[in-house]
Protein backbone atom coordinates (compact mmCIF):
# COMPACT_ATOMS: atom_id res chain seq x y z
CA UNK A 1 0.00 0.00 0.00
CA UNK A 2 1.38 3.44 -0.96
CA UNK A 3 2.18 5.93 1.82
CA UNK A 4 0.37 9.35 1.85
CA UNK A 5 2.31 12.28 0.42
CA UNK A 6 1.39 14.82 3.23
CA UNK A 7 1.82 13.19 6.61
CA UNK A 8 0.87 16.45 8.46
CA UNK A 9 -2.61 16.45 7.05
CA UNK A 10 -3.01 12.89 8.17
CA UNK A 11 -1.96 13.71 11.73
CA UNK A 12 -4.11 16.75 12.09
CA UNK A 13 -7.23 15.44 10.57
CA UNK A 14 -9.59 14.22 13.28
CA UNK A 15 -10.47 10.54 13.44
CA UNK A 16 -14.14 9.87 13.11
CA UNK A 17 -15.69 8.02 15.99
CA UNK A 18 -18.11 5.18 15.76
CA UNK A 19 -15.85 2.47 14.43
CA UNK A 20 -16.77 -1.01 15.38
CA UNK A 21 -13.59 -1.28 17.40
CA UNK A 22 -14.70 1.51 19.94
CA UNK A 23 -11.06 2.62 20.52
CA UNK A 24 -10.37 5.58 22.88
CA UNK A 25 -6.82 6.55 21.78
CA UNK A 26 -6.76 9.44 19.25
CA UNK A 27 -4.76 12.75 18.61
CA UNK A 28 -5.98 16.24 20.17
CA UNK A 29 -4.81 20.04 19.53
CA UNK A 30 -2.57 21.50 22.27
CA UNK A 31 -3.99 24.62 24.23
CA UNK A 32 -1.73 27.82 24.64
CA UNK A 33 -1.08 29.31 28.19
CA UNK A 34 -2.42 32.99 28.55
CA UNK A 35 -0.60 33.99 31.84
CA UNK A 36 3.11 33.89 31.36
CA UNK A 37 6.00 35.26 33.41
CA UNK A 38 6.79 37.73 30.67
CA UNK A 39 3.30 39.18 30.71
CA UNK A 40 3.32 39.37 34.51
CA UNK A 41 6.59 41.30 34.39
CA UNK A 42 5.17 43.77 31.84
CA UNK A 43 2.05 44.42 33.94
CA UNK A 44 4.06 44.93 37.10
CA UNK A 45 6.41 47.32 35.28
CA UNK A 46 3.47 49.35 33.90
CA UNK A 47 1.85 49.61 37.32
CA UNK A 48 5.13 50.74 38.83
CA UNK A 49 5.54 53.38 36.13
CA UNK A 50 1.97 54.59 36.66
CA UNK A 51 2.54 54.82 40.41
CA UNK A 52 5.70 56.82 39.80
CA UNK A 53 3.83 59.24 37.56
CA UNK A 54 1.01 59.64 40.08
CA UNK A 55 3.52 60.24 42.87
CA UNK A 56 5.31 62.80 40.74
CA UNK A 57 2.07 64.61 39.95
CA UNK A 58 0.55 64.66 43.42
CA UNK A 59 3.36 64.29 45.92
CA UNK A 60 6.56 65.69 44.44
CA UNK A 61 7.36 69.46 45.04
CA UNK A 62 7.29 70.97 41.53
CA UNK A 63 7.71 74.60 42.56
CA UNK A 64 10.55 76.62 41.05
CA UNK A 65 13.37 76.49 43.55
CA UNK A 66 16.44 78.70 43.82
CA UNK A 67 19.50 78.29 45.99
CA UNK A 68 20.33 81.51 47.83
CA UNK A 69 23.22 82.35 50.14
CA UNK A 70 21.90 83.26 53.56
CA UNK A 71 24.25 86.20 54.05
CA UNK A 72 23.07 87.80 50.81
CA UNK A 73 19.51 88.43 52.06
CA UNK A 74 17.91 90.35 54.94
CA UNK A 75 15.57 88.48 57.26
CA UNK A 76 13.26 90.36 59.65
CA UNK A 77 10.93 89.15 62.40
CA UNK A 78 7.26 90.14 62.41
CA UNK A 79 6.28 91.81 65.67
CA UNK A 80 3.64 94.05 67.21
CA UNK A 81 4.46 97.67 67.94
CA UNK A 82 3.27 101.27 67.90
CA UNK A 83 2.54 102.37 64.36
CA UNK A 84 2.65 106.07 63.48
CA UNK A 85 1.69 106.89 59.92
CA UNK A 86 3.93 109.70 58.69
CA UNK A 87 5.81 110.79 55.61
CA UNK A 88 9.37 112.11 55.56
CA UNK A 89 9.67 115.43 53.75
CA UNK A 90 12.36 118.06 53.37
CA UNK A 91 11.62 121.76 53.85
CA UNK A 92 13.58 125.00 53.73
CA UNK A 93 13.62 127.57 56.53
CA UNK A 94 12.23 130.94 55.50
CA UNK A 95 11.50 134.18 57.39
CA UNK A 96 8.11 134.05 59.04
CA UNK A 97 7.04 137.09 57.03
CA UNK A 98 8.34 138.37 53.70
CA UNK A 99 7.11 141.52 51.96
CA UNK A 100 8.03 141.92 48.30
CA UNK A 101 9.03 145.25 46.80
CA UNK A 102 7.52 145.90 43.38
CA UNK A 103 7.80 149.03 41.28
CA UNK A 104 4.43 150.77 41.70
CA UNK A 105 5.44 153.13 38.90
CA UNK A 106 8.06 152.72 36.25
CA UNK A 107 11.20 154.76 36.11
CA UNK A 108 14.97 154.84 35.91
CA UNK A 109 17.03 154.05 39.00
CA UNK A 110 18.59 157.36 39.98
CA UNK A 111 19.90 156.71 43.49
CA UNK A 112 20.34 153.81 45.97
CA UNK A 113 20.24 154.61 49.67
CA UNK A 114 20.99 151.13 51.16
CA UNK A 115 22.66 147.92 50.01
CA UNK A 116 21.28 144.40 49.89
CA UNK A 117 21.48 142.59 53.23
CA UNK A 118 21.15 145.74 55.34
CA UNK A 119 18.67 145.99 58.22
CA UNK A 120 16.01 148.60 57.45
CA UNK A 121 13.13 150.24 59.32
CA UNK A 122 9.56 150.66 58.12
CA UNK A 123 9.28 153.75 55.89
CA UNK A 124 13.02 154.06 55.31
CA UNK A 125 13.92 155.14 51.71
CA UNK A 126 15.65 152.38 49.77
CA UNK A 127 16.08 153.85 46.30
CA UNK A 128 14.75 156.67 44.10
CA UNK A 129 13.46 156.48 40.53
CA UNK A 130 13.03 159.27 38.01
CA UNK A 131 10.17 159.56 35.51
CA UNK A 132 9.98 162.67 33.29
CA UNK A 133 6.55 161.77 31.94
CA UNK A 134 5.11 161.51 35.43
CA UNK A 135 6.54 164.88 36.39
CA UNK A 136 5.01 166.38 33.23
CA UNK A 137 1.64 164.78 34.07
CA UNK A 138 1.79 166.23 37.56
CA UNK A 139 2.56 169.71 36.18
CA UNK A 140 -0.34 169.43 33.69
CA UNK A 141 -2.70 168.29 36.45
CA UNK A 142 -1.72 171.20 38.65
CA UNK A 143 -2.20 173.62 35.75
CA UNK A 144 -5.62 172.15 34.92
CA UNK A 145 -6.65 172.44 38.54
CA UNK A 146 -5.57 176.08 38.73
CA UNK A 147 -7.42 176.82 35.48
CA UNK A 148 -10.57 175.20 36.75
CA UNK A 149 -10.29 177.07 40.04
CA UNK A 150 -10.06 180.38 38.12
CA UNK A 151 -13.12 179.44 36.05
CA UNK A 152 -14.99 178.58 39.21
CA UNK A 153 -14.12 181.91 40.75
CA UNK A 154 -15.25 183.83 37.64
CA UNK A 155 -18.44 181.84 37.35
CA UNK A 156 -19.25 182.29 41.00
CA UNK A 157 -18.55 186.02 40.72
CA UNK A 158 -20.96 186.30 37.77
CA UNK A 159 -23.59 184.31 39.59
CA UNK A 160 -23.18 186.44 42.70
CA UNK A 161 -23.43 189.62 40.64
CA UNK A 162 -26.58 188.41 38.89
CA UNK A 163 -28.12 187.45 42.22
CA UNK A 164 -27.18 190.85 43.61
CA UNK A 165 -28.77 192.58 40.61
CA UNK A 166 -32.00 190.66 41.08
CA UNK A 167 -31.99 191.50 44.76
CA UNK A 168 -31.54 195.17 43.93
CA UNK A 169 -34.45 194.98 41.48
CA UNK A 170 -36.57 193.32 44.09
CA UNK A 171 -35.68 196.00 46.67
CA UNK A 172 -36.43 198.74 44.16
CA UNK A 173 -39.78 197.14 43.31
CA UNK A 174 -40.68 196.82 46.97
CA UNK A 175 -39.82 200.49 47.49
CA UNK A 176 -41.94 201.61 44.52
CA UNK A 177 -44.87 199.50 45.69
CA UNK A 178 -44.66 200.97 49.20
CA UNK A 179 -44.51 204.53 47.81
CA UNK A 180 -47.34 203.99 45.32
CA UNK A 181 -49.55 202.32 47.93
CA UNK A 182 -49.26 205.43 50.16
CA UNK A 183 -49.92 207.78 47.23
CA UNK A 184 -52.82 205.63 46.05
CA UNK A 185 -54.40 205.74 49.49
CA UNK A 186 -54.17 209.55 49.59
CA UNK A 187 -55.45 209.93 46.02
CA UNK A 188 -58.34 207.59 46.72
CA UNK A 189 -59.48 209.83 49.60
CA UNK A 190 -59.01 212.99 47.51
CA UNK A 191 -60.74 211.43 44.52
CA UNK A 192 -63.69 210.55 46.69
CA UNK A 193 -64.03 214.22 47.69
CA UNK A 194 -63.45 215.33 44.08
CA UNK A 195 -60.17 217.07 44.92
CA UNK A 196 -58.19 215.42 42.08
CA UNK A 197 -58.91 214.44 38.59
CA UNK A 198 -59.85 210.89 37.70
CA UNK A 199 -56.89 210.70 35.35
CA UNK A 200 -54.38 211.29 38.13
CA UNK A 201 -56.13 208.73 40.32
CA UNK A 202 -56.05 206.02 37.58
CA UNK A 203 -52.41 206.74 36.71
CA UNK A 204 -51.24 206.01 40.26
CA UNK A 205 -53.48 202.93 40.44
CA UNK A 206 -52.10 201.52 37.16
CA UNK A 207 -48.50 202.16 38.14
CA UNK A 208 -49.11 200.37 41.45
CA UNK A 209 -50.51 197.34 39.62
CA UNK A 210 -47.48 197.35 37.30
CA UNK A 211 -45.03 197.38 40.21
CA UNK A 212 -46.85 194.53 41.92
CA UNK A 213 -46.67 192.37 38.76
CA UNK A 214 -43.01 193.34 38.36
CA UNK A 215 -42.41 192.29 41.97
CA UNK A 216 -43.84 188.83 41.30
CA UNK A 217 -41.70 188.39 38.18
CA UNK A 218 -38.57 189.55 39.99
CA UNK A 219 -39.21 187.13 42.85
CA UNK A 220 -39.74 184.21 40.44
CA UNK A 221 -36.60 185.17 38.50
CA UNK A 222 -34.62 185.35 41.74
CA UNK A 223 -35.95 181.94 42.86
CA UNK A 224 -35.07 180.23 39.57
CA UNK A 225 -31.70 181.95 39.49
CA UNK A 226 -30.95 180.71 43.01
CA UNK A 227 -31.77 177.11 41.97
CA UNK A 228 -29.65 177.32 38.83
CA UNK A 229 -26.86 178.95 40.80
CA UNK A 230 -26.85 176.12 43.38
CA UNK A 231 -26.78 173.44 40.65
CA UNK A 232 -24.02 175.14 38.71
CA UNK A 233 -21.92 175.73 41.81
CA UNK A 234 -22.37 172.08 42.82
CA UNK A 235 -21.21 170.87 39.40
CA UNK A 236 -18.18 173.11 39.56
CA UNK A 237 -17.38 171.87 43.06
CA UNK A 238 -17.57 168.24 41.86
CA UNK A 239 -15.30 169.06 38.94
CA UNK A 240 -12.84 170.71 41.27
CA UNK A 241 -13.01 167.71 43.61
CA UNK A 242 -12.16 165.31 40.78
CA UNK A 243 -9.27 167.47 39.67
CA UNK A 244 -7.95 167.65 43.22
CA UNK A 245 -8.28 163.87 43.56
CA UNK A 246 -6.43 163.33 40.30
CA UNK A 247 -3.73 165.68 41.47
CA UNK A 248 -3.45 163.75 44.75
CA UNK A 249 -3.05 160.48 42.81
CA UNK A 250 -0.45 162.00 40.53
CA UNK A 251 1.47 163.33 43.52
CA UNK A 252 1.15 159.99 45.28
CA UNK A 253 2.54 158.24 42.21
CA UNK A 254 5.34 160.76 42.22
CA UNK A 255 6.00 159.85 45.85
CA UNK A 256 6.17 156.19 44.78
CA UNK A 257 9.25 157.07 42.78
CA UNK A 258 10.96 156.85 46.16
CA UNK A 259 10.80 153.17 47.17
CA UNK A 260 10.51 152.73 50.95
CA UNK A 261 10.74 149.72 53.27
CA UNK A 262 7.23 148.42 54.07
CA UNK A 263 8.28 146.70 57.32
CA UNK A 264 11.26 146.51 59.64
CA UNK A 265 13.58 143.68 58.69
CA UNK A 266 16.43 142.64 56.44
CA UNK A 267 16.59 143.83 52.84
CA UNK A 268 17.32 140.96 50.47
CA UNK A 269 17.19 140.13 46.78
CA UNK A 270 17.50 143.78 45.70
CA UNK A 271 19.60 143.44 42.56
CA UNK A 272 19.25 146.81 40.81
CA UNK A 273 21.87 149.15 39.45
CA UNK A 274 22.03 152.91 38.94
CA UNK A 275 20.59 153.83 35.55
CA UNK A 276 18.58 150.59 35.23
CA UNK A 277 15.08 151.05 33.82
CA UNK A 278 12.37 149.50 36.00
CA UNK A 279 8.99 148.87 34.43
CA UNK A 280 5.80 149.16 36.43
CA UNK A 281 5.17 145.99 38.46
CA UNK A 282 8.72 144.64 38.17
CA UNK A 283 10.24 143.01 41.27
CA UNK A 284 12.80 145.22 43.05
CA UNK A 285 13.55 143.13 46.13
CA UNK A 286 12.07 141.96 49.42
CA UNK A 287 12.22 142.67 53.14
CA UNK A 288 12.33 139.67 55.50
CA UNK A 289 11.05 139.84 59.06
CA UNK A 290 13.63 137.94 61.09
CA UNK A 291 11.90 137.57 64.47
CA UNK A 292 10.77 134.05 63.52
CA UNK A 293 10.96 131.36 60.84
CA UNK A 294 8.55 129.18 58.92
CA UNK A 295 9.38 126.08 56.90
CA UNK A 296 8.21 125.80 53.27
CA UNK A 297 7.73 122.08 52.54
CA UNK A 298 7.10 120.52 49.09
CA UNK A 299 5.09 117.26 49.33
CA UNK A 300 4.26 114.62 46.73
CA UNK A 301 0.77 115.14 45.30
CA UNK A 302 -0.13 111.58 46.37
CA UNK A 303 -0.66 112.95 49.91
CA UNK A 304 -2.63 116.08 48.99
CA UNK A 305 -5.90 114.65 50.36
CA UNK A 306 -4.21 113.63 53.64
CA UNK A 307 -2.60 116.96 54.54
CA UNK A 308 -4.60 119.76 56.19
CA UNK A 309 -4.02 122.78 58.38
CA UNK A 310 -3.27 121.89 62.00
CA UNK A 311 -1.41 118.62 61.31
CA UNK A 312 1.89 118.31 63.15
CA UNK A 313 5.35 117.04 62.44
CA UNK A 314 8.69 116.75 64.19
CA UNK A 315 12.25 117.66 63.24
CA UNK A 316 15.59 116.96 64.91
CA UNK A 317 18.00 119.89 65.09
CA UNK A 318 21.32 119.54 66.94
CA UNK A 319 20.06 116.49 68.83
CA UNK A 320 16.81 118.15 70.00
CA UNK A 321 13.35 117.32 68.66
CA UNK A 322 11.09 120.27 67.80
CA UNK A 323 7.41 120.27 66.86
CA UNK A 324 5.93 122.03 63.84
CA UNK A 325 2.34 122.58 62.70
CA UNK A 326 0.90 123.05 59.21
CA UNK A 327 -0.17 126.69 59.01
CA UNK A 328 -1.09 126.97 55.32
CA UNK A 329 -1.66 124.55 52.45
CA UNK A 330 -1.07 125.70 48.87
CA UNK A 331 -3.41 123.53 46.73
CA UNK A 332 -1.65 124.29 43.44
CA UNK A 333 0.26 121.25 42.11
CA UNK A 334 3.46 121.84 40.14
CA UNK A 335 5.73 119.07 38.84
CA UNK A 336 3.81 116.51 40.90
CA UNK A 337 4.19 118.41 44.18
CA UNK A 338 2.24 120.86 46.33
CA UNK A 339 3.58 123.04 49.15
CA UNK A 340 2.70 123.78 52.78
CA UNK A 341 3.98 126.29 55.34
CA UNK A 342 4.78 124.93 58.80
CA UNK A 343 5.37 126.98 61.96
CA UNK A 344 7.25 125.91 65.07
CA UNK A 345 5.12 125.13 68.13
CA UNK A 346 6.77 126.14 71.37
CA UNK A 347 10.55 126.41 71.23
CA UNK A 348 12.24 127.46 67.97
CA UNK A 349 15.67 126.07 67.05
CA UNK A 350 18.60 128.24 66.00
CA UNK A 351 18.43 127.98 62.22
CA UNK A 352 19.35 130.16 59.28
CA UNK A 353 17.43 131.29 56.23
CA UNK A 354 17.50 128.60 53.53
CA UNK A 355 18.54 125.78 55.88
CA UNK A 356 17.14 122.35 54.92
CA UNK A 357 15.17 120.44 57.56
CA UNK A 358 14.11 116.78 57.43
CA UNK A 359 10.56 116.64 58.84
CA UNK A 360 8.39 113.68 59.85
CA UNK A 361 4.90 114.87 58.90
CA UNK A 362 2.28 112.89 60.84
CA UNK A 363 -0.73 111.67 58.86
CA UNK A 364 -2.69 110.05 61.70
CA UNK A 365 -2.72 109.01 65.36
CA UNK A 366 -0.44 106.32 66.83
CA UNK A 367 -1.96 102.80 66.98
CA UNK A 368 -0.91 99.27 68.00
CA UNK A 369 -0.33 97.14 64.85
CA UNK A 370 1.51 94.13 63.42
CA UNK A 371 4.59 95.51 61.68
CA UNK A 372 7.00 94.39 58.97
CA UNK A 373 10.09 96.52 58.26
CA UNK A 374 10.28 98.25 54.91
CA UNK A 375 12.55 96.69 52.31
CA UNK A 376 13.19 96.11 48.64
CA UNK A 377 10.67 93.28 48.48
CA UNK A 378 7.81 95.77 48.10
CA UNK A 379 9.06 96.98 44.73
CA UNK A 380 8.68 93.45 43.33
CA UNK A 381 5.61 92.14 45.13
CA UNK A 382 3.60 95.34 45.63
CA UNK A 383 2.85 94.06 49.13
CA UNK A 384 0.79 91.12 47.83
CA UNK A 385 3.20 88.35 48.86
CA UNK A 386 6.49 87.74 50.64
CA UNK A 387 9.04 84.96 51.23
CA UNK A 388 8.42 83.48 54.69
CA UNK A 389 11.33 81.60 56.31
CA UNK A 390 10.71 78.18 57.83
CA UNK A 391 11.25 77.52 61.54
CA UNK A 392 14.58 75.77 60.96
CA UNK A 393 15.72 78.54 58.62
CA UNK A 394 16.56 76.18 55.74
CA UNK A 395 13.98 77.39 53.21
CA UNK A 396 11.83 80.42 52.43
CA UNK A 397 8.48 79.94 50.71
CA UNK A 398 6.23 82.37 48.89
CA UNK A 399 3.26 83.44 51.03
CA UNK A 400 0.29 85.67 50.19
CA UNK A 401 -0.10 88.65 52.51
CA UNK A 402 -2.08 91.90 52.75
CA UNK A 403 -0.51 95.18 53.85
CA UNK A 404 -2.20 98.39 55.01
CA UNK A 405 -0.74 101.73 55.95
CA UNK A 406 2.94 102.54 55.76
CA UNK A 407 5.57 104.95 56.96
CA UNK A 408 9.24 105.27 56.04
CA UNK A 409 10.13 102.46 58.51
CA UNK A 410 7.30 99.94 58.56
CA UNK A 411 4.31 98.46 56.76
CA UNK A 412 1.16 97.57 58.65
CA UNK A 413 0.36 93.83 58.22
CA UNK A 414 -3.37 93.12 57.87
CA UNK A 415 -3.33 89.43 56.91
CA UNK A 416 -1.02 86.50 56.09
CA UNK A 417 1.58 86.82 58.86
CA UNK A 418 1.69 86.27 62.61
CA UNK A 419 3.92 87.67 65.37
CA UNK A 420 7.24 85.81 65.39
CA UNK A 421 7.19 84.92 61.68
CA UNK A 422 10.43 85.61 59.83
CA UNK A 423 10.39 87.02 56.32
CA UNK A 424 12.87 88.07 53.66
CA UNK A 425 12.64 91.87 53.32
CA UNK A 426 15.54 92.53 50.95
CA UNK A 427 15.01 92.92 47.19
CA UNK A 428 13.69 90.06 45.07
CA UNK A 429 15.08 91.20 41.73
CA UNK A 430 17.59 88.30 41.49
CA UNK A 431 15.06 85.61 42.41
CA UNK A 432 13.34 85.56 39.01
CA UNK A 433 10.27 83.30 39.00
CA UNK A 434 11.38 81.28 42.03
CA UNK A 435 8.64 80.28 44.49
CA UNK A 436 10.93 78.60 47.00
CA UNK A 437 14.37 79.52 48.26
CA UNK A 438 16.90 77.06 49.62
CA UNK A 439 18.92 79.02 52.14
CA UNK A 440 22.55 77.86 52.17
Amino acid sequence: MEAPKNPTSVLTRPIQSGSSGGGEGMDRRAKKRRITPKRIAMVVGGLALLALVVWGLFFQDTRRTLNVERDKITVATIDRGTFQEYVSVTGNAQPIKTVYLDAVVGGQVEERFVEEGAMVSAGQPLLRLSNDQMELNMANSEAALEEQVDRFRNTRLNLDQNALRLQQQLVETNYQITRLEREHDRNEELFGRGAIAQQDYERIRDELDYQRRLQELTRESYRQDSLARAIQLGQIQESLGRLRQNLVLVRRNAENLTVRAPITGQLSAMDVEIGELMTQGSRIGQVDQLDGYKVRVPIDEFWIARVARGQRGTVDVSGTTYTLEVNRVYPEVSNGRFEVDMLFVGDTPRIRRGQSLRIRLELGDSEEALLVPRGGFYQTTGGNWIFAVSEDGSIAEKRTIRLGRQNPQFFEVLDGLQPGDRVVTSGYDTFGEAEKLNLE
